[in-house]
């Protein structure tokens, strides 16, 4: 049992520690803020405040753990052999960084909370994040940081006991449209005819007309062959439909389609299902309630893992929703466009609301790779080389690896063969 002594025992204190220690590194840890208490212990022991107590392992606090809402912070970024890092320590402490204050600042969405300028779809642009600013975007830090931490105490202290973590590869795939032309209804149907007729876009036309006539031939129906790729290779891969009433942003099949309803609840014979939620679901909980409902009326059983919309996290109010509508697991952190660790982690993680000061009761599983962020990659050894980095980034940590692949992507035309591409990675990546 590892014990730490610091002044004060926070919420915010208790929840990067237990991450740290618990979750990333397999150590028991408790914590005191009694000097008696520090002093009695045998086992492995740090102190985190501003000064040490006598010559112990110790780890000079900044004060981000133990504020309360959001402040203003400067944050300089520095070199930690070869790793960046911020929140400097001195010379006195044994760790030159205080990785905990900044492994909050990053799994918190700190800088979520500051005022910034949305994209169009009310995204938080990566481009003015902290990591991708100071370049560590495709690093998971706060794991690789960890791993630091314990390369230091294991010099000290040679009989701390953890326990490994292992790493894992979980291919979701995002369905938000199932199907291209068929399904649709006629009156979608004519008028997505008549729009292609007016782009002068033939080939599609072509293409709908034959759907029409062959529903089995529509571009996006290609769940037979990921379902019998996953089972060959022996690996059960996450589905999130989109099960949702139409509008603006959500233009997927009517959930009473009967085949659209078969469809679901035969790839759950064989694999996770879960809800890719709406966009207007991210705006009204009511919404977000009834369609984790309905699919979970449909599959007969508990829905309890969330995506949201182009993935649209917004900070704390997605998280409290999806609470309240009582999901236990979300896969949306993470960018479309930009690959890497928006939260700078490959480790699941609960999410903490700065707001409320506390930690929320649901599991956060970041993503370092969505499909969008490759689909102007001309060559499958492109696609590799990008993805060949984060997968031994992740693995030297022994994290998750989750790629999210939309549907769509896997029916368009592009120079890469994207179905094909798809049981290559799960070959390369999956061990």
């Amino acid at each position: 049992m590892l014990l730490i002594y610091t002044h004060k025992i926070t919420k915010r204190f208790a929840y990067v520690m237990k991450h740290i220690f618990t979750h990333i590194l397999g150590i028991d840890v408790t914590f005191t803020t009694k000097v008696e208490d520090f002093i009695k212990h045998s086992g492995p022991k740090i102190t985190y405040t501003k000064q040490p107590l006598q010559n112990e392992f110790f780890i000079r606090s900044n004060d981000l753990l133990f504020e309360q809402g959001i402040n203003d912070i400067s944050i300089k970024i520095r070199d930690w052999e070869g790793t960046p890092c911020f929140f400097e320590t001195g010379e006195r402490s044994n760790v030159p960084f205080d990785i905990f204050s900044a492994s909050f600042y990053l799994l918190s969405r700190y800088e979520e909370y500051l005022p910034h300028v949305k994209d169009d779809l009310g995204r938080f642009p990566p481009k003015t994040s902290i990591a991708h600013t100071a370049g560590f975007l495709e690093l998971p830090v706060v794991d690789i940081w960890a791993q630091k931490l314990l390369k230091l105490l294991q010099e000290r202290f040679t009989d701390i006991g953890t326990k490994r973590k292992t790493y894992t590869f979980t291919p979701i795939i995002n369905v938000t449209t199932s199907h291209c032309y068929a399904l649709k209804g006629f009156s979608r149907s004519v008028a997505g005819f008549f729009l292609d007729l007016s782009r002068f876009k033939l080939r599609r036309m072509v293409k709908r007309v034959a759907v029409w006539f062959n529903p089995r031939k529509d571009p996006y129906n290609n769940f037979e062959r990921l379902t019998g790729i996953n089972q060959r290779l022996r690996l059960k891969a996450m589905f999130f439909f989109q099960f949702a009433a139409y509008s603006e942003h959500d233009k997927n099949v009517s959930i009473h389609r009967n085949k659209f309803r078969y469809l679901i609840k035969s790839v759950a014979d064989y694999s996770i299902v879960s809800l890719s939620a709406s966009m207007a679901s991210s705006k009204d909980l009511e919404v977000l309630k009834k369609e984790k409902k309905d699919l979970s009326a449909l599959i007969n059983r508990p829905v309890k893992y969330a995506r949201l919309r182009y993935n649209r996290v917004a900070i704390p109010q997605t998280y409290r929703n999806l609470v309240d509508a009582e999901f236990t697991d979300d896969y949306t952190m993470g960018y479309t466009h930009n690959l890497g660790f928006r939260a700078g982690t490959c480790t699941p993680f609960y999410f903490y609301d700065i707001n409320l000061e506390l930690q929320q009761p649901i599991k956060v599983h970041p993503f370092a790779v969505c499909d969008y962020a490759l689909r102007d990659l001309k060559e499958p050894q492109k696609v590799f080389e990008k993805l060949d980095k984060l997968y031994r980034n992740v693995q030297a940590v022994n994290g998750n690896f989750n790629i999210i692949f939309s549907n769509e992507l896997f029916g368009e035309e592009h120079k890469i063969n994207w179905l094909g591409l798809y049981e290559a990675l799960l070959k390369r990546y999956y061990v």
